[in-house]
């Protein structure tokens, strides 16, 4: 059974459990992940995303179940050779002040190169793609710090796109971010999924966006997974009721645009 999964799974978890500081904040999740899907993980604050990301990613070692990236256990993989095919952008990532977004950009680098190696012919080509599906090219030479927040976003996208990864997971990516930087990041990842065949993991809280944007969603309710499925079949007005304990009107579902109003 497990052999015929891997066939279908890039990245899966299995019974996955996570204890922090002595409290269970995951409870026994399963996911299994699609070459080539966009996966959007919803839920309240507080129902377990980010630390699913952070395990799917290999950052946080579970206390019990496993994570497997393409049929090897996550744990078990070096750092270097993970971040060849996973790329992970965190919730409101920061870098250190003064640096360029060139500089920025070279970080994402890292996994091909050594300590003190100078950037090769390679490592500038594929910094220079992940700067213009980004549209960060223009920015390469100005400090990060002079950057909008989406800009800003953008250039931690280029990051992790110069890892040049089979998957990326985004936590949160348009939080904070105006209503038009929040469409321009998600186009972009959109694009990206479809034009390159990345596979996106994206933990995101607004639910219209997650209707219109994801393939497939994961809703989580007090670290368990409520469901997964079809976005469109999956995020529910009935399920709406249960994980997030409010009303709403789920519109569009078979045009555009979809959307999900709150009534109560």
């Amino acid at each position: 059974m497990r052999g015929s999964m891997e066939a279908f799974t890039l990245l899966r978890a299995e019974g996955l459990e996570c204890t922090l500081r002595g409290r269970k904040v995951r409870h026994g999740i399963s996911l299994p992940v699609k070459p080539g899907d966009f996966l959007g993980v919803v839920g309240p604050n507080g129902a377990g995303k980010s630390t699913l990301l952070k395990s799917l990613a290999g950052i946080l070692r579970p206390s019990a179940g496993s994570v497997f990236l393409e049929g090897r256990d996550v744990q078990e993989i070096p750092e270097k050779e993970r971040a060849r095919t996973l790329a992970y952008v965190s919730q409101n990532p920061q870098v250190g002040f003064g640096f360029r977004v060139a500089d920025v950009v070279a970080m994402g680098r890292y996994p091909y190169r050594g300590r003190f190696s100078s950037l090769t012919a390679a490592d500038r080509e594929a910094m220079r793609a992940a700067m213009e599906h980004t549209g960060v090219a223009e920015f390469a030479e100005r400090p990060i710090t002079q950057l909008s927040g989406g800009e800003r976003q953008r250039v931690f996208l280029a990051r992790a796109l110069a890892q040049q990864p089979k998957i990326l997971l985004l936590d949160e990516p348009i939080a904070s971010l105006d209503v038009r930087y929040q469409l321009d990041i998600l186009e972009l990842v959109r694009s990206l999924n479809e034009s390159r065949g990345l596979t996106v993991v994206m933990a995101i809280h607004d639910l219209t966006w997650a209707l219109r944007f994801c393939r497939t969603v994961a809703a989580m309710k007090e670290g368990r997974l409520a469901a997964c499925g079809p976005a469109a079949s999956t995020l529910t007005e009935a399920l709406i009721a249960e994980v997030f304990h409010v009303s709403a009107r789920v519109t569009g579902i078979d045009g555009e645009p979809a959307r999900v109003d709150i009534v109560r």
